[in-house]
């Protein structure tokens, strides 16, 4: 039985539609099991996903890439979304969901890196070992 209704029939919102599902399920399996798409609410939006942690994360999977776009419409989206930081996280044309890029502008990165540095030099005065050991944890995952 044939549904129309449900066919999506613009080409280019279903490569974003999938990427959308695809970086989802990879964000629930390596991030957060939470994680899930939102439904889009115009001048409102708060991201294409939530639960990437701190992030209103504005998916895009375009032949042409526009970061100063993309990077002007996360920060609007995290404003919305009451997060402190937007990025938009780009397919890689030709591969998989782990290959795709995460973007943000400079002012965004700087202000969350000062934010990691804050949160890292406050575990080191309150609990060193802690602080060692995922520390540890997260260079061994990196190599």
């Amino acid at each position: 039985m044939s549904r129309p209704w449900l066919t999506m029939t613009n080409p280019s919102k279903a490569k974003g539609s999938a990427w959308e599902s695809l970086w989802t399920t990879y964000i629930r399996e390596h991030h957060n099991p939470a994680a899930h798409r939102n439904v889009q609410m115009g001048s409102k939006d708060i991201g294409d996903v939530s639960g990437y942690y701190l992030h209103a994360a504005e998916l895009k999977a375009e032949k042409t890439i526009t970061l100063a776009d993309y990077i002007a419409q996360a920060n609007r989206e995290a404003t919305h979304a009451g997060q402190p930081f937007g990025c938009a996280v780009v397919k890689r044309r030709m591969k998989g969901v782990a290959d795709g890029y995460v973007v943000r502008d400079v002012r965004t990165d700087v202000r969350l890196m000062n934010r990691l540095l804050d949160m890292e030099e406050a575990l080191q005065d309150r609990d060193f070992d802690r602080w060692y050991d995922i520390d540890k944890q997260h260079r061994e995952a990196a190599a």
